[in-house]
């Protein structure tokens, strides 16, 4: 884990009173119209940890202790608020389960806003909002910095089960510790005094010394509370199957505009954009943004209006013969909407290579994010591809890789990467661009050791000890769970802009299906760009408004 840096002005650590803001008399009775005021004795535990649906605690006399419990048992007090402070972090907008508990410090006067009150609070006061906002999303980030209230991961860092573990708690923003058993002679005494063998690695020990021996991506989501727990008796206005930018997108506005919106989500909001280093090309954001970053506010945006986010369910077969619509998940849930919006996306394509699965997660890698930099720094990395997430990753492992390989099959960038990056790339002396290549070669031994390409032009075969091969090639839409129940074009993408039966519900994003619609990279002929996906998620909300409520003919 990252220790915060107390030279950065951005770390939550040096904006303390954002953090924890005192809020003036006027808030406080403005708050106090919404809630329910008690007198609390000293002691008292608020909420604990794993709870879901927590209330949020407003102090007015006394105090509030924030705490985890440390190794030995005993509470170990973080943060306490006092008079004119709150208490709460980002969760507070969902179901998940609290990280950590709260108790008052002294004999306190506290205004208690429950889950209904606190979302009247947000949308009636919104100079109140947008404090409460600031304040949690900085909060979740110090968690984050610290470690505080979260898990410990315990394994190799190469290893792809470690990767696979630490991404999914990375990209859905949950703190934890990472213990590298290469390296860190105390991780290995702490297995061995676990009575942990070492192919049962890695393994998440979770706060009351629990261990969960290489859980799935799905058992450590339930096991942490991450995921939502769903109704299989409620009918959704909408479901939006995918949370990268449209996905979003779709949710923020349908959830604005008081549609009862669930979003299903395999495995972290942000999609294939959320493991972008950094957007410079979107709007209102001069400086750019890591796509983590960008999909880390839009999730709590739609979590604020009331859109419910359910990670790690993926949808297995949709029912589509009536309506609503019912959805199959991997978890064995069903879930009923009366509209759905595909967002799955696309994936990129492998490589045809022997061995090549044998690698991946383990040096072969589909994203270049801080994790995977801190894997391959000061060591030579090759890139596969030339569109803009491959221009994206070569200029952020520059910054740390030893030398960036790039390599396309065509002649060079210019027709298939923005031209910022294409001059950033020519003008780095850590980055090499090879034309007319391909990898023809990948070797190792439990890691990639090694990679060769050849150059068609040329005729030069090179091969290098080369341990992180990332591949961004090409686009596969996540497709396959619609079976037959609508029109795909060759490809797999979804055909759009056919309205069933001439329904007349006219969307450029309508499927073959009434009711359901695609946005975004999933879409036959989108343009694959972020700002494009979150734009259809955004538009499209108007088509499923008509076609909840069909006006009068």
């Amino acid at each position: 884990m990252s220790k915060p840096n107390p030279n950065d002005p951005s770390s939550p650590m040096n904006r303390r009173e954002q953090v924890f803001p005192h809020l003036d008399a006027d808030m406080g009775a403005r708050i106090a119209g919404y809630g329910v005021e008690e007198r609390v004795p000293a002691g008292t535990v608020l909420f604990r940890r794993g709870q879901r649906h927590i209330d949020c605690f407003f102090v007015v006399e006394g105090s509030i202790e924030i705490f985890d419990v440390g190794k030995d048992g005993e509470p170990n007090i973080f943060v306490v608020h006092e008079a004119n402070q709150f208490t709460g972090e980002v969760d507070l907008f969902s179901d998940r389960q609290a990280m950590v508990n709260a108790r008052t410090g002294s004999d306190s006067r506290l205004i208690r806003l429950d889950t209904t009150a606190f979302r009247r609070l947000v949308s009636g006061e919104p100079d109140i909002g947008e404090i409460l906002m600031r304040a949690f999303i900085l909060r979740r980030v110090e968690l984050i910095q610290t470690g505080t209230g979260g898990v410990t991961l315990a394994g190799s860092a190469h290893a792809a089960d470690t990767v696979r573990l630490r991404s999914f708690l990375i990209r859905n923003g949950y703190p934890y510790r990472l213990l590298d058993t290469d390296v860190d002679e105390d991780a290995r005494h702490l297995i061995d005094g676990c009575g942990i063998d070492a192919t049962e690695c890695p393994v998440v020990i979770l706060p009351d010394r629990r261990v969960l021996r290489c859980p799935t991506t799905a058992e450590l989501a339930d096991e942490l509370g991450i995921t939502i727990e769903l109704d299989a008796d409620h009918t959704y206005d909408v479901a939006v199957i995918g949370a990268g930018p449209a996905g979003l997108a779709a949710a923020v506005y349908a959830a604005s505009e008081g549609l009862d919106t669930l979003v299903l989500e395999a495995l972290a909001p942000g999609g294939q954009a959320g493991t972008s280093s950094k957007i410079e090309n979107y709007l209102g954001f001069p400086t750019g943004i890591s796509g983590q970053a960008l999909a880390g506010r839009a999730h709590v945006q739609a979590m604020k209006f009331g859109a419910h986010v359910a990670v790690a369910r993926s949808v297995e077969r949709m029912d589509c013969a009536g309506r609503p619509y019912r959805l199959h998940l991997d978890s064995g849930d069903v879930v009923t909407a009366k509209s759905v919006v595909i967002a799955t996306g696309a994936r990129y394509r492998k490589l045809d290579q022997v061995d090549y699965e044998r690698y991946e997660g383990q040096g072969i890698h589909y994203a270049a994010t801080a994790m995977e930099a801190t894997l391959c720094a000061g060591e030579e990395v090759v890139v596969v591809g030339g569109g803009n997430s491959a221009g994206q990753a070569a200029v952020f492992l520059a910054r740390t890789a030893a030398h960036v390989h790039i390599l396309v099959r065509g002649e060079g960038l210019a027709a298939t990467m923005s031209d910022y990056l294409v001059q950033r790339i020519m003008q780095s002396p850590r980055i090499t661009l090879y034309s007319h290549c391909q990898v023809d070669h990948v070797d190792g031994d439990t890691y990639l050791r090694e990679v060769g390409w050849f150059c068609r032009k040329t005729g030069a075969q090179t091969r290098k000890k080369i341990g992180s091969l990332f591949v961004m090639i090409g686009a596969e839409p996540n497709t396959a769970w619609l079976k037959d129940c609508l029109d795909l074009d060759r490809k797999g993408f979804v055909l759009t802009g056919r309205d069933a039966d001439g329904f007349a519900t006219p969307s450029p994003y309508a499927t073959t299906l009434r009711g359901v619609f695609a946005v975004g990279d999933v879409r036959s002929g989108s343009i694959k760009r972020v700002a494009s996906g979150v734009g259809e998620g955004s538009v499209v909300v108007q088509a499923i408004h008509r076609f909840l409520n069909p006006s009068p003919m």
